[in-house]
C-alpha cells in the first residue's frame, strides 16, 4: 500500500463534486456532456474535477473519435480501503477482546 496513493485518493474523494462524479460514473461509461448535466457547472469544471479523479486512478477514460468516456475504476480505492481496514480491524480486536473480557467475569 502506497501512502501517496491514498493521499492522492483521499484528496480526490474530499470533494463532494467529486464524489458526485464517482456516483455517476460507477454502473457505466459517460461522456463529459452527461456528467455535466447532472451539475450546475461548466463542462470545462466538470473536465477539471474529472482530470483530479484521473490522476487519482479513480476513473478510466475510453476515447472514441473526438469523444472521451468516463468511467469509475473500483480498483483505484483497494490502497484506500486496505489502509481504512486497519482501523476497523484493529477497532474489531478491541472490541472482541473487551467481549471476551466481559464474559470471564
Amino acid at each position: 500500500m502506497s501512502t501517496a496513493t491514498v493521499d492522492r485518493v483521499a484528496r480526490a474523494l474530499s470533494d463532494p463534486t467529486r464524489r458526485e462524479i464517482l456516483r455517476v460514473v460507477r454502473d457505466d461509461e459517460h461522456t463529459v456532456g452527461h456528467i455535466a448535466g447532472h451539475f450546475s457547472m461548466s463542462r470545462p469544471a466538470v473536465s477539471q474535477h474529472l482530470r483530479v479523479l484521473k490522476n487519482a486512478h479513480l476513473v478510466e477514460i475510453r476515447e472514441a473519435g473526438t469523444r472521451n468516456f468516463y468511467r469509475a475504476r473500483p480498483d483505484g480505492l483497494v490502497d484506500l480501503r486496505a489502509w481504512m481496514d486497519e482501523f476497523w480491524n484493529e477497532a474489531l480486536d478491541r472490541l472482541q477482546h473487551e467481549v471476551e473480557r466481559e464474559v470471564r467475569r
